[in-house]
C-alpha cells in the first residue's frame, strides 16, 4: 500500500508530507485548492512527462517521493530481477525534476530509467480518473477485464509464446519464398558467375605466391647481378674471402707452432672457410635455378590480371573472398534445386506452430465465453443499484484470426433504458453512467488486480443522494481488500472513509501555498457539514454530518 507521500517545490506546494492508512482514505477540498496538483505529482512517479513550469522555486529541484509497503506482490521479484536493491518490505519511488527540465528517477535510492520506474509504479498503484473512464470503450481494456476475471494470465502468457513461435515460423516461410523468388530471377546470371569462378580453379594463397614470383621474374637482372657480386666477393674475385681465409690459415698454423694459445686459430679459420664455401655453393645454386623466362612472366601476369578483374567485378580484395563468393553462388543454386522441399518443410513448421497456438486460443475463447456470462450478471448486480435499474449488459465475443491476444474480438454492449437496443458504451452512455460502470468494474476486478493501492479521482462527479451513498459503499467494500484513496466532493462518499485528509490553500505575505492535513473527528464533522450545507455551518449541518459518520 501507499504508506506515505512527500512532495516538495512542486506547483503551489512548497513541502507536503502525508501518511496514509491502509483502508479507505478520503481527500477533500474546495475546487482549486490543489487536489489535482497532488495527483499530478503522484503521476510523475507513474512516468508522466515532467513540466518544468511546475517547479515552484527555480533555484531548487522538485522532489516527489512515494513510500510503499508491500508483501507478496510481483514487484519484489521484478525489482530483484532488474538488480534493484531491496530492503525489508518497503519500496521507495522517487522522481526529481531540475529547474532546467532534467528528470531523474530512483527506486530504493538506486538510479533507474523512467521506464523502469513507471513499470514498477504501475504494479503498486492504479490512478482511476474521469479520463480513464474512456478505457471502457477500448476493446483492449474490455478483453483485459474478462481475462483478469477468468484468471487467464498464465494461459495468455503461454499462448503468446506459441503465437510468437507461429509468427516467427510464418516470417521464416515468407523470407524463404522471397529469397527463392529472388534467386530464381537471378538464376541464369548466378550460374554464369559460378561457371566463371569455377573455370579459374582458384587456390586460396595463390595470389600472394604469384605476386611474389612476378616480383622475382621482373627483377631477374638485378637479382643475378647481386648474386654474382656476392660470389665474386666470396669465391671468384682476385681478393676473394676464401683465398684470404686460406692465407690467414697458413699464418695462424705457423703461429700455433710458436704460441701455445694460438694453436686453435687455424682450426677456427678452417671452419669459417667451410661455412663461406657453403654460402657460395648456395648462391651458385640460386644463380643456376633463376632463369629469366619471359613466357613464364607473361603467364603469371595474365593469371594475376584475371584474378584482379574478378576481384574488381565482385568488389572483393582477396582470392579467399572470391572462393567464399563462389561457394555462396553454388549454395544459392543448390537452394533453388531443393526449394520445393525447403518450402514444404517451412509450411509444415508454420502449420504446426499455428495449430499449437490455435489450441491455446481455443482454451482462451472457452474461458472467456464462460466468464463473460458471469461478468454480465456480476456487473449488472453491482451497477443497477447505482441508479441504473434498467441496465442490460452483453459481452459479445466474435471469432477472429489469431492475434497477440488470441482469436477473439470483444465488445461490451449496454442498454440503460427499457426497449433500448444494446449498443457500444460510447454511443449510449453519459459520462456519469460510464463513471459508475467503471467503478463497478473496478469493484469486480479489485481482488484480481493484485494492486496494493487504487486512487479514485472524482469518479463520483455528477451523482448525488442515494446513488452517491452507494458509490461510497462500493469504494468502501473495495477498501476491505486493498488500499483505496478517493478524491471526492460528495459528503456521502467522504463519510465512509476511515481516514480523512483536507487539501486547502494558505496565503502568506509573498505567495499562496497548497497544504494538506489529516482531520480529527471534530474537524471531519465540520468539513462534512461544509460539504453538506455550503459555507454556513450550523447545528443542523453538524448533526447531519454526525449522522453520516454514525456519531451520536
Amino acid at each position: 500500500m501507499l504508506k506515505s507521500l512527500h512532495i516538495s517545490n512542486y506547483a503551489l506546494i512548497d513541502t507536503v508530507d502525508i501518511t496514509f492508512d491502509n483502508g479507505f482514505n478520503i481527500i477533500t477540498g474546495e475546487t482549486g485548492a490543489g487536489k489535482s496538483i497532488m495527483l499530478g505529482a503522484l503521476s510523475l512517479i507513474l512516468g508522466e512527462r515532467a513540466d518544468i513550469k511546475a517547479v515552484r522555486d527555480s533555484g531548487k529541484k522538485s522532489i516527489i517521493e512515494a513510500t510503499f509497503e508491500i508483501d507478496d506482490y510481483p514487484t519484489l521479484k521484478y525489482c530483484l530481477a532488474n538488480d534493484i536493491e531491496w530492503d525489508d518490505t518497503m519500496c521507495i519511488l522517487r522522481r526529481e525534476v531540475a529547474p532546467a527540465g532534467r528528470s531523474r528517477a530512483f527506486i530504493n535510492d538506486s538510479p533507474v530509467t523512467l521506464d523502469l520506474l513507471s513499470h514498477v509504479a504501475m504494479q503498486l498503484v492504479d490512478i482511476h480518473s474521469q479520463h480513464q473512464n474512456q478505457l471502457l470503450t477500448s476493446p483492449e481494456f474490455q478483453l483485459r477485464v474478462i481475462d483478469s476475471m477468468a484468471g487467464n494470465d498464465t494461459l495468455l502468457s503461454d499462448y503468446r509464446k506459441r503465437y510468437a513461435a507461429f509468427r516467427s515460423a510464418v516470417k521464416r516461410l515468407h523470407e524463404a519464398k522471397r529469397k527463392i523468388e529472388q534467386n530464381r530471377s537471378d538464376e541464369d546470371f548466378t550460374r554464369f558467375q559460378l561457371e566463371q569462378l569455377d573455370a579459374m580453379n582458384l587456390v586460396a594463397d595463390e595470389q600472394e605466391q604469384l605476386e611474389h614470383e612476378r616480383e622475382i621474374l621482373s627483377n631477374m637482372t638485378n637479382i643475378k647481378s647481386t648474386i654474382n657480386g656476392a660470389l665474386d666477393a666470396l669465391l671468384n674475385g682476385n681478393s676473394n674471402a676464401l683465398s684470404l681465409l686460406s692465407e690467414a690459415g697458413d699464418y695462424c698454423e705457423a703461429l700455433g707452432r710458436i704460441l701455445e694459445n694460438a694453436d686453435s686459430l687455424s682450426e677456427r679459420l678452417q671452419s669459417a672457410r667451410i661455412e663461406i664455401q657453403d654460402i657460395a655453393d648456395t648462391l651458385s645454386a640460386f644463380d643456376s635455378d633463376l632463369n629469366a623466362d619471359p613466357a613464364e612472366l607473361d603467364a603469371i601476369e595474365e593469371r594475376l590480371n584475371d584474378i584482379y578483374a574478378l576481384q574488381h567485378k565482385h568488389h572483393v580484395s582477396t582470392v579467399g573472398q572470391l572462393i567464399e563468393l563462389r561457394e555462396s553462388f553454388r549454395a544459392r543454386l543448390d537452394e533453388l534445386e531443393n526449394s520445393s522441399f525447403t518450402i514444404e518443410e517451412l509450411e509444415k513448421e508454420a502449420r504446426r506452430a499455428k495449430s499449437l497456438a490455435k489450441e491455446l486460443a481455443a482454451q482462451l475463447s472457452k474461458r472467456r465465453t464462460e466468464e463473460a456470462a458471469r461478468f454480465e450478471a456480476d456487473l449488472r448486480e453491482r451497477a443497477m443499484p447505482l441508479g441504473m435499474k434498467n441496465l442490460q449488459i452483453k459481452v459479445e465475443l466474435t471469432p477472429t484470426e489469431l492475434s497477440l491476444t488470441g482469436a477473439d474480438s470483444i465488445r461490451f454492449l449496454f442498454a440503460f433504458n427499457k426497449n433500448q437496443p444494446l449498443m457500444p458504451v460510447g454511443g449510449t452512455a453519459s459520462g456519469g453512467e460510464i463513471s459508475r460502470l467503471m467503478l463497478s468494474i473496478k469493484a469486480i476486478i479489485a481482488d484480481k488486480m493484485q494492486l496494493p493501492s487504487i486512487i479514485f479521482d472524482e469518479v463520483d462527479t455528477g451523482v448525488s443522494g442515494d446513488v452517491a451513498n452507494r458509490m461510497g459503499a462500493m469504494m468502501q467494500s473495495i477498501a476491505a481488500n486493498i488500499q483505496v484513496m478517493a478524491i471526492t466532493h460528495l459528503p456521502q462518499v467522504a463519510a465512509k472513509g476511515n481516514a480523512h485528509f483536507k487539501v486547502y490553500k494558505q496565503d502568506d505575505e509573498h505567495s499562496t501555498h497548497t497544504r494538506i492535513r489529516r482531520l480529527s473527528t471534530d474537524e471531519r464533522i465540520d468539513e462534512l457539514a461544509v460539504m453538506l450545507s455550503g459555507s454556513t455551518v450550523n447545528d443542523a449541518a453538524r448533526a447531519n454530518a454526525k449522522s453520516l459518520l454514525n456519531i451520536k
